[in-house]
């Protein structure tokens, strides 16, 4: 019998969360608690041994009894004719292979077995069960806390557990062993084989070791199995953010419908309403004017002499060839195009700057760097490289080599929006639109001593269909570079509006772009995955289209602040109605 099982008694799962703290605090529950964590240790500890031995035990015998056959074989000596050492090695294979599929055979077949039903009408009806347990639903918990006064009134105490959800044994036994630290909690994906089951148990060993609650935060509905080793670790759930359509835009003849995933009430409203108005007066134009990843290493030498050297070899056209071959082997899609060198003392930067298909290029520009670095080690074995990364790059930073030089796609977007669109669709004049944005989004952003940061709001617009399309949503800081350019035209009638974004970073393969969600806005683009018959068009149309919104969110963000609609729209879609000082009292 198992001395956790006798000496313990198991806790009613129905048990509030205030009585499991209370009695927590009790001195005998206490003295229990701390019998058990002892007990398990010792229990945990023979386990390893004798697993380890059993290991140890059938890869020693089984490498013994290889090596006897193969001398037979050579000797040609008859297999059936073996020795006593043959005999006893063949009984420890034999013992150890009984217990090891004893001991993880079992164990897999159980988790088989535990896993839990897909199936709808077997969900409906634990629901339903659980419903029939637990009557106290969500919103008559929400209804008690409103009942409290400050201004937090309506929000659900997530300092107490609410009633534990019942769960298996063999789940009860990991969350055991993973509270008390016997086993790490990023193992969980590998030892239970089931990324969904390792979620809840991750979550509800979180839930008991910080004594905070987790409801709210799903868990349900989720492919865990997608992020595995290349996404996230260690879930615990996932954050639902809504994702709303803006548009048609028309970008170079072309309709697109844009996914805006955000939590900010008008801004996919905004947007939609620059997408009209560029549609009205007949579609905006893109223009790609470069297109290529960077990844900037930095290496140091004894002297700065060395340094300088080093800079004259790689910008000699001969030798740049050589390492463009170099480059080039570390993908399909990786072609050098250029190595800008900067030197600082006796330390070098080498941006490299290559195009990488429909792929944003990270991971593809690196293996490219470290294929170069290798080469020129030999050339140059005094050479000490510090990173692959020196922030020459720049990446995730706002960084004027990246506003001058580009990174990613460089792109610039136009329209010319007819004068009555101006004043029946963005309810202002064009005077007051070329005035303001000249005094804000120009002269405004000098006094600030912006960096790139000369428009209205292009980072909202990237930063929401970046979410939307699986995109890092960290590069938002220098995808987000752009200025915002207002001008009339045709005799001051008409407005010609343009933005300007030398560093969007996207592609239409890799990281979140292949979950299921960011999958699908990318296919209502029509940019998902690669493009066999010319590769890189999808990621360089995916940028073309961000910079379409961006046009079309600046367009309309202006007219409303020149207009004097901002306050008003905001209060509108991005506030409640409701009366909050009613509701504090």
């Amino acid at each position: 019998m198992d001395v956790r099982r006798r000496n313990t008694k198991p806790i009613p799962s129905s048990l509030a969360a205030g009585e499991h703290l209370k009695l927590h605090n009790h001195p005998h529950y206490h003295n229990n608690t701390t019998h058990t964590k002892n007990s398990d240790t010792l229990a945990v500890l023979p386990l390893y041994l004798t697993n380890g031995l059993f290991f140890t035990m059938f890869f020693s015998v089984a490498y013994f009894l290889l090596h006897r056959w193969r001398d037979k074989i050579r000797n040609s000596t008859p297999l059936h004719v073996v020795t006593l050492p043959e005999i006893a090695a063949m009984a420890a294979l034999f013992a150890s292979v009984v217990y090891l599929l004893g001991f993880f055979g079992m164990d897999f077949v159980l988790s088989l077995i535990s896993r839990p039903s897909w199936d709808v009408e077997e969900e409906e009806k634990e629901a339903q069960k659980i419903k029939t347990q637990h009557p106290t639903s969500i919103d008559q918990i929400i209804l008690k806390e409103d009942s409290r006064s400050g201004p937090c009134a309506a929000a659900i105490n997530c300092s107490v557990l609410p009633p534990a959800t019942p769960l298996s044994e063999d789940d009860e036994e990991v969350i055991k062993s993973v509270v008390s630290g016997a086993t790490p909690s990023y193992s969980l994906e590998s030892k239970l084989g089931d990324c969904m089951r390792a979620a809840k148990i991750r979550r509800e060993a979180l839930q008991r070791t910080s004594g905070r609650s987790l409801e709210g935060l799903p868990v349900e509905g989720f492919d865990y199995e997608s992020i595995l080793g290349q996404c996230c670790e260690m879930p615990v759930g996932y954050v639902q953010i809504p994702v709303g359509i803006a548009g048609p835009l028309l970008l170079d003849g072309k309709e697109y419908a844009v996914p805006m995933a955000t939590t900010e009430g008008c801004l996919v409203a905004s947007t939609n309403r620059g997408c009209k108005a560029i549609y009205t007066s007949g579609g905006a134009t893109s223009m790609l004017l470069r297109d290529g990843m960077t990844r900037a290493p930095i290496v140091r030498f004894s002297t700065a002499k060395r340094a300088v050297q080093l800079k004259f070899f790689i910008e000699d056209p001969l030798n740049f060839d050589t390492l463009s071959v170099v480059f080039n082997r570390s993908s399909r899609f990786a072609r050098l195009q250029s190595i800008q060198c900067a030197v600082a003392g006796k330390n070098l930067y080498m941006r490299f700057c290559c195009s990488t298909g429909d792929a944003m290029g990270m991971n593809m520009v690196s293996k490219g760097v470290q294929n170069v670095l290798d080469f020129l080690q030999e050339d140059f074995p005094d050479m000490d490289v510090i990173g692959i990364s020196g922030n020459f790059c720049s990446d995730k930073k706002p960084a004027a080599v990246n506003w001058i030089e580009g990174r990613g796609k460089s792109i610039i977007c136009e329209a010319i929006i007819k004068e009555e669109v101006v004043k029946k669709v963005l309810k202002t004049n064009v005077a007051d639109l070329c005035e303001l944005n000249m005094l804000k989004n120009l002269t405004g952003s000098a006094m600030a001593g912006a960096l790139g940061g000369f428009n209205a709001h292009a980072s909202n617009i990237v930063s929401a269909v970046y979410i939307a399309t699986g995109q890092d949503p960290a590069q938002n800081v220098e995808s987000s570079h752009c200025i915002t350019m207002m001008e009339p035209v045709n005799d001051g009638k008409d407005l010609h509006v343009s933005v300007s974004m030398p560093s969007i970073e996207v592609g239409t393969v890799g990281g979140g772009t292949q979950l299921a969600s960011q999958s699908a806005c990318l296919n209502l683009l029509g940019v998902r995955g690669a493009n066999k018959d010319s590769p890189g068009s999808n990621s360089r149309l995916l940028a073309t289209i961000v910079a379409g919104s961006v046009l079309a969110g600046e367009l309309s963000l202006m007219s409303a602040l020149a207009a004097g609609q901002l306050v008003r729209s905001h209060m509108k879609y991005n506030r409640s109605s409701k009366d909050v000082s009613k509701m504090a009292n």
